[in-house]
């Protein structure tokens, strides 16, 4: 007679295969023959979480799911959060948006814990460099942050294109260098010239304990909005290129000044990822929708219909150049499937703009992308 054990529950919680354990049994050793099946078990479910230790964690793969102890923070306890980030001030009566949480496919995230995060930072300076989405991660890491410790007092300043949130007990600080394409934006005589290989205000991030870089967001833009009137790439001058091959050049000049000017021991390098937008409802399967508007729950399960927009691959390439260490916080694909963590009308424009579909609720998913910053920085 053969006794089998299915090891369902266990291995499932970790999304791994359930073994199926079978020994020979008689009718006077059934019990011994269930405990040794038992013993087999954990042994084998101790072997299975050695492999997967070893292998680390890919926690850009995963699903969103409901869970009822999110948000992490009350967002009326950060009257610093701008107004276009404040989707609930702003009157969104929908909240289920700031309830999800982000499980990776094989492991699970550790809860941020802000003074984890404070302690092991204490005297430390952590500068976010980039655009719009960059401001959105900084403006959710300090509320993160301040909620941790309410009492705790700080200061908010800036000066020029940084600003600065300190934490005054701990001796740190949250900075953020608005800088939207990393290169430099020269005034000439000819205009405003964006000089592909030039990097002068790399000097603000100099003396960093970490650094989270980001560009993408404004590289389509033209017209009015373009804060710039040419191109150079040496010493040819240029009225406009394609803007994906100038985003990979940025990059390389970029990657190549992490290369010669960055002390890689004493600094740890990140760079965001490509956050996306939503506008075009045939990609996540509703053709209907021309807009973010209206969205109240995330994509389900891991992949997105419309795939990942070209530029991820670019930066990836781009990132591949880099002798030195450089980690990709590769939120992408999870920030996809959150069709509905958008402010839309409950943002800086309000009812009569036409919907904000690229920054992000908060409380939402930046505060995700920050769980993963936690885990690389402080787990």
């Amino acid at each position: 007679m053969r006794g089998c054990i299915k090891t369902r529950s266990v291995f499932e919680s970790l999304s791994l295969p359930s073994p199926l354990l079978c020994v020979k049994m008689g009718s006077k050793d059934n019990a011994m023959s269930n405990s040794s099946a038992l013993v087999l078990s954990l042994l084998l479910l101790l072997l299975l979480l050695l492999l997967h230790e070893a292998e680390g964690c890919d926690m850009f793969t995963g699903r969103w799911v409901k869970d009822a102890s999110y948000p992490l923070y009350d967002v009326s306890t950060c009257p610093f959060i701008r107004r276009e980030f404040a989707c609930k001030r702003n009157g969104r009566p929908d909240l289920d948006y700031s309830t999800f949480r982000w499980q990776p496919q094989s492991c699970k995230l550790a809860r941020f814990n802000g003074v984890e995060f404070l302690e092991r930072n204490k005297g430390k300076k952590i500068m976010f460099v980039g655009d719009s989405l960059s401001l959105n991660q900084w403006q959710s890491l300090t509320c993160m942050l301040h909620s941790s410790v309410p009492n705790s007092s700080y200061t908010l300043t800036t000066q020029g294109s940084i600003s600065t949130f300190t934490f005054k007990e701990y001796g740190l600080e949250l900075k953020l260098d608005r800088n939207v394409y990393l290169v430099d934006i020269v005034r000439e005589k000819i205009g405003r010239v964006l000089k592909l290989d030039s990097i002068n205000d790399g000097k603000n991030w100099l003396g960093m304990d970490t650094l989270i870089f980001n560009t993408w967001h404004w590289w389509g833009r033209r017209g009015p909005s373009q804060p710039w009137d040419w191109i150079q790439l040496g010493t040819n001058v240029t009225k406009d290129m394609n803007r994906v091959a100038a985003f990979e050049i940025a990059l390389g000049t970029w990657g190549k000044w992490i290369d010669t000017v960055v002390d890689t021991k004493k600094t740890k390098v990140f760079f965001q990822g490509i956050s996306p937008s939503h506008y075009k409802g045939v990609l996540w399967g509703e053709p209907a929708a021309k807009s973010c508007l209206g969205q109240k729950e995330p994509v389900l399960g891991s992949n997105y219909p419309g795939g990942l927009p070209a530029e991820v691959g670019v930066l990836k390439r781009a990132l591949g150049k880099i002798s030195k260490p450089v980690t990709l916080l590769d939120i992408t694909m999870l920030s996809l499937l959150r069709k509905d963590g958008h402010p839309s009308v409950y943002g800086l424009g309000g009812q009569s703009s036409g919907g904000d579909c690229s920054h992000w609720c908060l409380s939402g998913v930046p505060d995700t992308w920050n769980e993963i910053l936690y885990n690389y920085m402080v787990v």
